[in-house]
C-alpha cells in the first residue's frame, strides 16, 4: 500500500500537481534498486532507442525518482557535520538535481534522449549520495 502512495506522489510532483506529502516518519526508504534500474534503461549504450511513448514514460519515472530522492538526500546530508566533504558533495548534487528538473521535455528525439540521460545520471548520483550518507537502503538491498 505504501509503495502505491509513493508512486502516486511522485507522479503528482512530476506533473506539477499537489498532493499531501507523507512525513519522514511515514515514508519507506527509497527503492534504490528500482531507481538504478530505471536509470540503467536510459544509460545503456548499445540499447535500442526507446519509442517516443517509452521516452515520455521514462522521463516521468526519472523525474519522480528525483522528487523522491531529493528530500531523502537532504535529510541524510543534514545529519552530517557542516564541514563534511560528503555533505558538501551531496548538497552540490542536490543543486544540480534541481537544475535538471527544470529541463524541458520537448524538442526532437535527440534532445529528448539527452534530457532522459541527464535525468538518469542525476538519479544515479542521488542514489550514491543517499547510500554514502548512511541512507536506510544500502546498495546490497538489505
Amino acid at each position: 500500500m505504501r509503495r502505491i502512495t509513493q508512486t502516486a506522489e511522485a507522479r503528482a510532483m512530476a506533473h506539477g500537481t499537489t498532493e499531501k506529502a507523507a512525513t519522514p516518519e511515514e515514508t519507506l526508504p527509497p527503492d534504490i534498486e528500482t531507481m538504478r534500474a530505471s536509470a540503467r534503461r536510459a544509460l545503456t549504450e548499445n540499447a535500442e532507442l526507446p519509442t517516443p511513448d517509452e521516452l515520455d514514460t521514462l522521463v516521468l519515472v526519472l523525474r519522480g525518482h528525483i522528487h523522491l530522492l531529493v528530500p531523502e538526500v537532504e535529510r541524510a546530508a543534514a545529519r552530517q557535520p557542516e564541514d563534511s566533504i560528503p555533505r558538501y558533495c551531496a548538497l552540490a548534487c542536490l543543486g544540480e538535481a534541481h537544475n535538471k528538473l527544470r529541463l524541458g521535455d520537448g524538442g526532437g528525439l535527440p534532445i529528448r534522449v539527452s534530457v532522459v540521460r541527464k535525468l538518469a545520471r542525476v538519479v544515479n548520483a542521488l542514489c550514491d549520495h543517499y547510500e554514502n550518507l548512511g541512507g536506510d537502503h544500502p546498495r546490497t538491498g538489505q
